[in-house]
């Protein structure tokens, strides 16, 4: 698996925050290569989105997890997430996020007309929104199991989106063909699937409390390993596609 570490970055809000970069494994120097950002759940930057950043290295992209949660009492912290995220496109999560766009647009190496997003839990419903009123440009965005924009307007503004839910997900099992035919009516293109069996982050693995408590109704949250395998697929296939080289 492609290697990758932490650093910080000013975030431009007043905070220094954590991140962790990785990328692919022998890449040619000269080469510009496609990236993305990777959006983690409520609890911030941990190691199984480190995995996640790290698999998208593993096949291409130099990929860039920044923990918008930041360090302090967590649910504090979660709690003024949350809060930022509600302030579409101005809340600090957006400004945040432009930060460490605008860091991995100017990396050498990084093609900064290819860069994608893909967000998990509360990073999926963020990403939608960043990519519609963020105030950067995103060539295509992979939400998981994220709430749908309260703002319908928002929905016309979004780029390509390949999205994926779980059925068994109590909360947003059921945002799947509300989002397809939400994206269907303003011909964006899409690819938005909802796995029957599979319940909420069905892409992570969990420890502690959430591992605990997560498969719980109503969210059943668990790996499920024959969804996360088809989603990684479309992905990366929907991926290769939307940010290819511009002609």
């Amino acid at each position: 698996m492609a290697d990758g570490h932490d650093f910080t970055l000013d975030a431009g809000t007043g905070r220094t925050l954590t991140a962790f970069i990785a990328r692919p494994d022998g890449a040619d120097p000269e080469a510009k290569l496609p990236a993305v950002l990777v959006v983690h759940e409520i609890m911030g930057l941990n190691n199984d989105i480190r995995r996640i950043a790290r698999h998208f290295a593993d096949n291409g992209y130099v990929a860039l997890a920044p923990d918008l949660v930041g360090a302090g009492w967590p649910v504090l912290c979660m709690a003024r997430f949350f809060q930022g995220v509600g302030k579409v496109g101005t809340g600090r999560p957006y400004v945040e996020m432009a930060a460490f766009h605008d860091w991995l647009a100017s990396q050498p190496g990084v093609d900064p007309d290819r860069v994608g997003m893909a967000g998990f839990c509360a990073g999926g419903g963020f990403a939608m929104l960043y990519a519609a009123r963020g105030g950067r440009q995103l060539r295509a965005v992979a939400p998981f199991y994220g709430a749908l924009p309260a703002d319908e307007s928002i929905i016309p503004e979004l780029c390509p989106i390949v999205a994926s839910y779980g059925g068994r997900d109590g909360v947003f099992g059921k945002s799947g063909p509300k989002l397809a035919a939400a994206l269907a009516a303003t011909e964006i293109p899409h690819d938005v699937k909802t796995y029957p069996d599979a319940g909420h982050s069905f892409m992570s693995h969990h420890e502690g409390l959430v591992g605990t408590f997560g498969p719980l109704p109503p969210m059943r949250s668990n790996f499920d390993a024959l969804a996360s395998e088809d989603a990684w697929v479309r992905v990366l296939g929907f991926f290769g596609e939307h940010l290819a080289p511009r002609a």
